[in-house]
């Protein structure tokens, strides 16, 4: 896990006036919106007795605790202690930390780090967000793994042939191999287009795209740190793009937020299909993510073998290799009270449809 990155950790629609609980990076925010409609970030830890302050409720843009009815302002300062007398002074510690926020293409973004503003890693490009040709449609799911499986997986390509067999998969049976393809570096991030001569006919919703004979299929995967992947897929008759944010809970645990786009089929009633068909697809990829050994990839690159298409992952082991050795990486042992942004670091279903 990384830090001083800014992590898309909820779906905008889904915060609301009323406290909701985010947890990720092992540690545990509260996100709640005030009466500007503005997204606030607090640890949810409240600093009097540790009480969780999800559980508690927002007035005046402010969130009260569960437990004793203390105040706490947007930026973290208490200025209410219902117990203590009027002319009780507030003590100055009787406050929560509060982090950076920003509401982007349908997410609310939380900055965890310890660098200052200028200096920090920009919001990738997601165009598509803001382009009246495409369709979006929302998803999440949870996987019982690292989140390193997960963003490997989407950047593997070998595995489609084999996984997705009875779905988007079934494209490449009689071609599995996959074509050499170079591997260009990306504003904080890596990315490797391949062109699929011999892909056919797939299974389920995919399957009204493509002829029985033959399809030339273009593809552009994208990784752009420290958790997002970005698939796009040209299939002559329109295009499939898919985000995804691979929330770090904790060592076990991920949680991936999702939005496709597509160009095809745009009609409402077909945003049902897509959201199945999608869901199978993960589906899958979750079972065998679950299955491997151990969760995280490994901190050597010697200790798992490699092969040629194995190119684009391996370049992702290399970048994130690289900023764990920056001391960019947060403790694995770190306990969930402990949510400051200043600490040290070492290597280491949900359906929505809109």
């Amino acid at each position: 896990m990384l830090k001083n990155f800014w992590y898309g950790c909820e779906f905008s629609s889904a915060v609301t006036s009323q406290p909701k609980q985010i947890v990720m990076l092992n540690q545990k925010f509260v996100l709640y919106r005030d009466s500007q409609g503005q997204v606030v970030a607090l640890k949810d830890q409240c600093s009097h007795r540790g009480a969780a302050l999800s559980l508690g409720w927002v007035e005046d843009g402010c969130i009260r605790c569960p437990y004793h009815g203390w105040k706490f302002q947007a930026d973290g300062k208490c200025i209410d202690i219902p117990a203590n007398a009027p002319e009780t002074p507030i003590p100055k510690k009787a406050r929560i930390e509060t982090y950076p926020v920003q509401e982007k293409y349908g997410y609310v973004w939380l900055f965890y780090g310890d660098l200052p503003e200028e200096e920090r890693p920009p919001i990738p490009p997601f165009p598509e967000f803001e382009d009246p040709t495409f369709n979006q449609i929302f998803l999440e799911l949870k996987y019982q793994t690292h989140y390193t499986r997960c963003i490997e997986n989407t950047l593997d390509s070998a595995h489609l042939a084999i996984v997705h067999a009875k779905s988007f998969g079934a494209g490449f049976r009689q071609d599995p191999r996959v074509p050499d393809y170079q591997v260009q570096e990306e504003n904080w991030g890596i990315s490797a287009k391949i062109k699929y001569a011999n892909f056919t006919k797939p299974q389920n919703i995919f399957k009204l795209f493509f002829s029985p004979s033959y399809t030339e299929l273009n593809t552009k995967t994208t990784f752009y740190l420290p958790n997002i992947t970005k698939v796009e897929v040209d299939f002559v008759r329109g295009k499939m793009i898919n985000y995804a944010i691979h929330l770090p809970v904790d060592e076990n645990t991920t949680i991936t937020k999702r939005i496709q786009f597509r160009n095809v089929l745009k009609q409402q009633w077909a945003d049902s299909l897509f959201v199945k068909s999608l869901y199978k697809s993960l589906n899958e990829d979750r079972i065998v993510s679950e299955s491997q050994y151990p969760a995280v990839i490994p901190d050597s690159l010697s200790a798992e073998v490699h092969c040629p298409s194995d190119a684009l992952p391996l370049a992702y082991r290399k970048l994130r290799q690289k900023y764990l050795a920056m001391g960019w990486g947060l403790k694995s042992n770190n306990c969930q009270s402990n949510n400051f942004n200043s600490h040290l670091e070492q290597h280491s279903s949900t359906l929505v449809v809109k």
